[in-house]
């Protein structure tokens, strides 16, 4: 029997993603077993202290074992982090330790939603792919520049590491592990009893864009400014530049720089989360939506549309219009 290790950080406030997992992968060991199989997993919470306080006590959690008592482990689910994320990181010194020695040795691990941080301080994510919350994206770029971040994916899978984007996405998460570990049967049921979307694969839809703005340099946050109050025009970079008393290179340069997007990347999703909020919340046409942000071809609104949130103009609004 393969041995599963849920980890119970210091300073940790989403019990959800400590619990679910705790839960799904119980029944599907039980699924398992009633199949005719051993169960795959004996599933242990560790952590460094007797109990985590939860919701300023209103919850407590009491890991079962000390993880540093631990000497080997097959796979390792970090949950999600308080939104101090430095004070998470210095709190769990050991446990970090623990990971890295646990990851050299050959156990796999997965990080639900702000977990990923916790991970990514331990320098086993450095030059990986990754995915965490779309809200906590600025702040891992910065804290973890060597780290490839791939926000718009819900679950990434490389060299036995395995994150998930947001929230209640761990869900996804947990039913992959079941199928890898598992079988597809398995995971099936899994997504049935908890009524969990099996082939949902990005959080694009879901995320907010606010602008990267969480950098020290002004003409950048001048030019963001500018973009955002001239969504209706075509950008050119040249004009930027030109506007900015740089060359194209230098401006192009430090626009990268500070905010993780070339000026075109920015400028589109921009314009694509003006367009969304259109579509959640006026009855206009795709095509006068499309107009608004500065676009006339629907075709190229259509394709970058899709692109940047993972399903068509049509469709978001079908979703996510609140008049429906």
């Amino acid at each position: 029997m393969k041995h599963l290790t849920i980890i119970v950080p210091r300073g940790q406030n989403n019990l959800s993603s400590i619990v679910g997992p705790f839960k799904i992968f119980n029944r599907a060991n039980e699924f398992y077993e009633k199949s005719g199989h051993d169960p795959v997993f004996k599933i242990v919470l560790a952590g460094t202290t007797e109990k985590i306080d939860f919701y300023n006590g209103l919850f407590t959690v009491n890991p079962q074992k000390d993880i540093l008592a631990i000497s080997q482990t097959d796979l390792i689910l970090i949950p999600s982090l308080n939104h101090n994320y430095e004070l998470a990181i210095a709190e769990n010194k050991e446990i970090i330790e623990w990971i890295l020695k646990q990851y050299k040795a050959g156990a796999e691990i997965a990080s639900i939603c702000t977990g990923a941080f916790l991970l990514a301080s331990a320098g086993i994510l450095n030059g990986k792919r990754c995915s965490t919350h779309w809200a906590a994206a600025d702040q891992f770029r910065i804290m973890f520049p060597e780290v490839n971040l791939q926000i718009d994916q819900l679950i990434t899978d490389e060299h036995g590491i395995y994150t998930n984007g947001g929230a209640y996405s761990f869900l996804n998460l947990i039913i992959y592990l079941i199928e890898k570990y598992y079988n597809r049967e398995t995971a099936i049921f899994c997504s049935k009893v908890f009524q969990i979307e099996i082939e949902r694969n990005v959080q694009s839809p879901f995320a907010i864009f606010t602008g990267q703005k969480q950098h020290e340099d002004d003409m950048i946050k001048e030019a963001q400014a500018f973009m955002e109050h001239n969504l209706e025009d075509k950008l050119f970079v040249e004009d930027l530049s030109t506007k900015f008393s740089v060359s194209r290179r230098t401006f192009d340069r430090r626009f990268i720089k500070a905010t993780g997007n070339t000026p075109s990347e920015y400028s589109q999703r921009l314009k694509i989360e003006a367009a969304k909020k259109s579509l959640e919340n006026t009855r206009k046409t795709v095509n006068e939506v499309m107009y608004d942000v500065g676009y006339n071809d629907p075709k190229a609104f259509r394709n970058v549309f899709g692109r940047i949130t993972g399903i068509s103009p049509l469709d978001y609004r079908a979703k996510y219009n609140k008049g429906h």
